[in-house]
C-alpha cells in the first residue's frame, strides 16, 4: 500500500518513498483506469506530495489533484469534488479536444458554475467547476438584462423539462460553496440558487393517500409529455397547460411540431378520475400543485433569508417557465416580471455576456486577533494573484488590469460554517461578521473569530457583446384562440411584437422555444430587446 502522509501542522508524519512510487505504478499499469483522483488528508498545507503522486500515473490516463481542484480543508468536500473531477473529467476532456479540433485557430472559451469563463484547455482539467454551467449562463443572462431594463433585484426561475433553478439576484451575482449535485456536496464556488423537480415534463400522480402530487419524476424528452404523441402515457405539467389552452397543438415551438390533445386527455382522466373531477380540473389541480412547488422554492431562497421580494422583478426563462410567471408573481405579491426574448435558449446569451475569470482560495485557520495575521494574509494573496496571474495570461489578461475581490469565510471558534464577507482588515471584518451573524442566526457570539479560508476573484473585461436592438418581423396581427374560462383571447407571434408594443392580458405569446401566458389582470409591454415586461393591474 501507497504510504505518504501530511499532518495537520504541514509535516510529513510519513514519507513518500521511491518503493512506494513503484508499487502505485505497477497497480494503474494492472488495472488501467481512465481517470485517478489523489486527495491525501492535509494536501491543502503542502501539496508535494500528490503532485508526486501524479508523476506515475500513465500519461494518458486523467489525473485530478485534490490541491489543485479545491486547496481547502474539509476532507470530505475536497475528496468529493476531487472524484467527481475525475468523473467526468475525461469526458469533458474529450468534447472539448473535439472541439477545438474542428475550429482550429478559434479560441474556446467554457461557462463556468460560478458564471465566469475560462479557456477550453484550462476547463479540460477542471471538469467540476462546469457542473452548473448551463443555470449560471441564465443567471448572467438574467442580470444582464435587468439592468438593462433598470432592475438590480431579481427574482429568477429557469423552468425546464425536468426541473426548475430559482435564485435571488442583488446587485452581484451570489456564489456559494456548499452546493450539492444530487446527494453529493461540491464545494467549489458556484451560483447560489435552489433547484427543485418540477418541470414540463415532471408528472402528475396520486400518493396512497390519494393526494395529488407533481414530480419529482419526469417524463424526460423520450418519450416526453403525453401530447408529444411518443407513446407516453402519464400527465404531466405540459399535458395541463394544453387542456388549459395556454398550449396551442399548433403553436408549440412555432408550429413546428403539433401537440396530440387527445393524448394529453386520455393520459388525464385517471387523475380526473380520482379527484371526481373533469380532465379540465384536474389539469388546473396539477399547474396548482406545480405553482406550489416552485413558490415555495423562491420562497426559500429569498423571504426565508430575510428578503422582501415585493419590489423584486421576477424574471422567467426557460422553456416552459413563461406558463407560470403570472401566476408565481401573484403567490409571492409581486407586480413586475419579465419573460426574456428568446428565453428558452437564455443561457446561450449569458455565456456571451458573461466575463473571465476565475475563483481561487486558500484556507489558513488563523484567529483573527493574532498578531502575525496580516503577514500572513498579505502572503496568501499574494500567492493566489500569483496563481490568477498564471492562469489568465493565455487568455491576454493581465491580472493588474483585471477587478479582484478579496473575501474570506469567517466562523466563531469551535463552530463547523462559516459566512463569506468582503476581506477589509481583521478588525473592520469581525465587526461585520458578527453583525451578519446575528442577521442571519438572531445573535453574536463573545467568541474569537476565525478566518478559515481566505478567497479571491478575479474578472477580466468581457467581449463587449451587445444584444441588437429588437426590430419586429412583421405586425402585430394575433388570432383569437378557445382558453377554458377566459373564452376566446389573443395568440401573438413574439417576433412579430415591435418594441412599444402593449397589450392586457388574458393572451398568449407564442415563439419558437417557449410560450407566455399573461394572465388576467396582467399588462404586457415589449422592450427594446424584445423582452416582455408584466405589470400587475
Amino acid at each position: 500500500m501507497t504510504c505518504g502522509r501530511i499532518g495537520a501542522d504541514g509535516s510529513v508524519v510519513e514519507p513518500l518513498t521511491d518503493d512506494d512510487l513503484a508499487a502505485l505504478r505497477d497497480a494503474l499499469a494492472e488495472r488501467a483506469p481512465e481517470a485517478v483522483a489523489i486527495c491525501l488528508l492535509f494536501s491543502w498545507l503542502r501539496p508535494e506530495l500528490e503532485q508526486r503522486l501524479r508523476e506515475v500515473v500513465p500519461a494518458d490516463c486523467f489525473v485530478s489533484l485534490s490541491s489543485e481542484v479545491l486547496p481547502e480543508v474539509r476532507e470530505y468536500e475536497r475528496g468529493m469534488a476531487t472524484w467527481l473531477n475525475a468523473w467526468v473529467g475525461p469526458r469533458v476532456a474529450g468534447y472539448l479536444r473535439r472541439l477545438g479540433g474542428a475550429l482550429p485557430g478559434v479560441p474556446v472559451s467554457v461557462m463556468q458554475s460560478s458564471g465566469e469563463t475560462m479557456s477550453a484547455d484550462q476547463a479540460a482539467g477542471q471538469a467540476v467547476r462546469m457542473l452548473l454551467s448551463g443555470p449560471a449562463g441564465g443567471l448572467v443572462a438574467a442580470k444582464h438584462l435587468g439592468e438593462r431594463a433598470g432592475f438590480d433585484r431579481l427574482l429568477t426561475f429557469d423552468m425546464g423539462g425536468t426541473s426548475t433553478d430559482v435564485a435571488l439576484i442583488e446587485g452581484e451575482l451570489a456564489l456559494t460553496s456548499e452546493g450539492r449535485i444530487g446527494d453529493w456536496p461540491v464545494a467549489v464556488p458556484m451560483m447560489d440558487m435552489h433547484t427543485i423537480g418540477a418541470g414540463g415534463g415532471s408528472i402528475a400522480w396520486l400518493d396512497e393517500g390519494g393526494m395529488l402530487q407533481v414530480g419529482p419524476a419526469s417524463a424526460g424528452a423520450d418519450p416526453g409529455p403525453a401530447c408529444y404523441g411518443r407513446g407516453g402515457e402519464r400527465p404531466t405539467v405540459t399535458d395541463a397547460n394544453l387542456l388549459l389552452g395556454r398550449l396551442q397543438a399548433d403553436a408549440f415551438l412555432g408550429g413546428d411540431m403539433a401537440l396530440d390533445r387527445g393524448a394529453a386527455e386520455r393520459a388525464m382522466r385517471p387523475v380526473a378520475e380520482a379527484l371526481d373531477g373533469d380532465v379540465l380540473t384536474a389539469a388546473r389541480a396539477v399547474i396548482d400543485v406545480a405553482n406550489a412547488h416552485m413558490a415555495r422554492a423562491l420562497r426559500a431562497i429569498s423571504i426565508r433569508r430575510g428578503v422582501d421580494t415585493r419590489g423584486h422583478l421576477l424574471v422567467s426563462f426557460g422553456g416552459a417557465g413563461g406558463l407560470h410567471v403570472c401566476e408565481l408573481a401573484e403567490a409571492l405579491d409581486m407586480r413586475q416580471a419579465m419573460v426574456p426574448a428568446h428565453g428558452g435558449v437564455l443561457s446561450a446569451l449569458g455565456m456571451l455576456v458573461a466575463r473571465p475569470g476565475r475563483q481561487l482560495s486558500i484556507t489558513l485557520m488563523r484567529d483573527l486577533g493574532e498578531a502575525d495575521l496580516q503577514a500572513a494574509v498579505t502572503e496568501a494573496l499574494t500567492r493566489l494573484r500569483e496563481r490568477a496571474a498564471a492562469m489568465l495570461a493565455p487568455e491576454g489578461i493581465v491580472l493588474e488590469r483585471a477587478e479582484a475581490v478579496v473575501s474570506a469565510d469567517l466562523r466563531y471558534r469551535g463552530q463547523s460554517h462559516t459566512l463569506n464577507l468582503p476581506w477589509t482588515g481583521a478588525a473592520d471584518t469581525a465587526a461585520a461578521f458578527h453583525s451578519l451573524h446575528a442577521e442571519r442566526y438572531g445573535h453574536a457570539l463573545d467568541q474569537p473569530v476565525e478566518l478559515v479560508t481566505l478567497r479571491l476573484a478575479v474578472r477580466g473585461e468581457g467581449c463587449g457583446f451587445r444584444l441588437p436592438d429588437w426590430r419586429a418581423d412583421g405586425r402585430p396581427d394575433p388570432r383569437p384562440v378557445s382558453v377554458p374560462g377566459c373564452g376566446e383571447v389573443p395568440l401573438y407571434r413574439r417576433e412579430t411584437l415591435p418594441p412599444g408594443f402593449a397589450f392586457a392580458g388574458p393572451a398568449i405569446v407564442a415563439e419558437q422555444v417557449a410560450t407566455t401566458w399573461v394572465a388576467p389582470g396582467w399588462r404586457a409591454r415589449v422592450d427594446d430587446f424584445g423582452n416582455l415586461l408584466l405589470q400587475r393591474d
